[in-house]
């Protein structure tokens, strides 16, 4: 085995690794400067510190971690592995299947389910040498946006536990806030990556639909689910990307324009001159009243600096968004969680009187094995797809969606991206959308449309309000040009440094 070299050079602290890009922690690590088992030890140090706070993990796999970064680092050695990630300690939302290891999706449903396979971002991950730490804390089959509707208890926010990390990718979006991870897997079907990404300051990307595998990855709204990445920065949100993304013959949806146009790396971020940018803000200022206004005024600015050309511009059907929205993905919510039944696998009932009759087996065990907020969105998407109701509302739903997705197509055919908000109200604290639920379902307003239209859309942390806590935008883009979402946002991330 090649002897790692410069050593002495290296900062191996917890702190000066945690403070490193996923990147550049991986050039340390493939340049034999760090050892793989020494940023594991500088993660599992700042999850022994912040964990019992934080709650971002369900299950952590520290045994297997280590045993994967010995790995890692004699195929880093013997130079079998030299992948931009390679080395990096990642985590993984509890709703991506990971062979051996539980997949709990946050629901009592599927709290001892562990499956016989990996999802095929795992497999990529794998590939890539990638090091998963653990499976993440989210709202209980991704229902939610606060992470607080999750059977194992509710994460709180990095920079204060009285908030809601965003959800329901909350977990995810935590640990790599708070040093626990380098970098994270999320799921995006109205909003979840983006959403808990802003709240606690870090760049998270919903993908074109059908350019990341949905293989393994448990259902919630099929024609919107997209897994996503989290990270620090853009650059390591797009190398992350790079690694998951690629048609997969196993997701009948899965596409393969995103082999022909990928060009997500070729985009140059030190020059944006001619950028043409559509600005969205829907509502008043009064209406955004937790510094969205400001912030994409102030953004707006940075572009035209760039020598990008910035205007106003809005988009139709506004008001449909949500209805829209929550119409479909309740209705395949139903559709999806029909197999959790209490027969195949997943939570059962232990009442003997329902062990004796088949119908009330089922019943009790779905009453039993799902939270609240679960089944309150399956009974309604039943109630829409019902026989009566079907053309009133599931019907009209889908000819709306074909409207709105035709609008974005034109409005990103006179911009090549759209900047806007990502949320309209200030970060909740703990235990206000459970007692409010349409407060929570408000909250989605500004993300849903690029999962109702399957374009790709990045969030970022713009400025930071007077307490400190970040407050994030979004670009959204056209399909499979995500290279230009993650040039912009690099080369915000840039202007910030030089003004700093």
């Amino acid at each position: 085995m090649t002897e790692r070299t410069d050593q002495k050079n290296i900062d191996h602290d917890s702190a000066g690794l945690l403070s490193l890009s996923a990147t550049t922690l991986s050039s340390l690590i493939t340049g034999r400067q760090v050892a793989a088992a020494e940023a594991l030890d500088a993660v599992f140090s700042k999850i022994e510190e912040r964990e019992e706070k934080l709650h971002c993990y369900i299950t952590i796999d520290k045994e297997g971690a280590y045993r994967r970064a010995k790995q890692v680092q004699e195929d880093i050695d013997s130079g079998l592995l030299k992948g931009p990630l390679a080395g990096v300690p990642v985590a993984v939302k509890d709703n991506i299947c990971t062979k051996g290891l539980r997949t709990t999706c946050g629901s009592k449903m599927l709290e001892h389910f562990v499956p016989t396979y990996d999802a095929a971002v795992m497999e990529k991950l794998g590939a890539a040498g990638c090091i998963l730490i653990g499976k993440t804390n989210m709202d209980e089959f991704a229902f939610g946006s606060t992470t607080e509707t999750s059977a194992f208890g509710p994460t709180y926010h990095p920079l204060d536990p009285t908030l809601v990390p965003g959800g329901s990718s909350g977990g995810s979006a935590a640990a790599v806030a708070s040093g626990e991870a380098f970098a994270a897997l999320g799921s995006d079907t109205g909003g979840s990556v983006r959403q808990p990404a802003t709240c606690c300051g870090v760049v998270g990307c919903k993908p074109t639909y059908g350019s990341v595998s949905r293989y393994g990855l448990v259902a919630y709204a099929s024609s919107m689910d997209q897994i996503g990445p989290l990270a620090k920065n853009a650059a390591d949100c797009r190398a992350l990307f790079s690694v998951i993304c690629g048609q997969d013959h196993r997701d009948a949806t899965s596409v393969a324009a995103v082999e022909e146009k990928r060009n997500f790396d070729t985009f140059d971020t030190a020059d944006l001159k001619g950028l043409r940018i559509g600005a969205l803000m829907p509502g008043t200022e009064e209406e955004n009243g937790n510094g969205t206004w400001k912030a994409v005024s102030e953004t707006a600015d940075r572009f035209r600096k760039m020598g990008a050309g910035v205007s106003a511009c809005k988009t139709e059907f506004d008001d449909l968004l949500l209805p829209v929205y929550y119409v479909l993905a309740q209705a395949e919510a139903s559709s999806n969680l029909e197999r959790f039944d209490g027969v195949k696998y997943g939570y059962r009932t232990k009442d003997p009187m329902g062990e004796r009759d088949y119908h009330e087996m089922v019943k009790r065990s779905r009453s039993e094995g799902f939270g609240s907020e679960v089944r309150r969105r399956i009974l309604t998407g039943c109630y829409v797809l019902s026989e009566g109701y079907y053309d009133a509302y599931y019907a009209k739903a889908m000819k709306i969606r074909e409207k709105i997705r035709e609008a974005y197509d034109r409005l990103l055919t006179e911009y090549d991206l759209l900047l806007g908000p990502v949320m309209k109200d200030p970060i909740p604290k703990i235990g206000e959308s459970l007692k409010d639920p349409f407060r929570m379902y408000s909250g989605d307003l500004y993300t849903v449309a690029a999962n109702l239209t399957g374009h790709p859309a990045i969030s970022f942390p713009a400025v930071k309000d007077a307490e400190g806590l970040p407050i994030g935008l979004q670009l959204t883009g056209r399909y499979f040009e995500e290279g230009l979402l993650f040039a912009a946002v690099e080369a915000l991330e840039g202007c910030r440094e030089n003004s700093n």
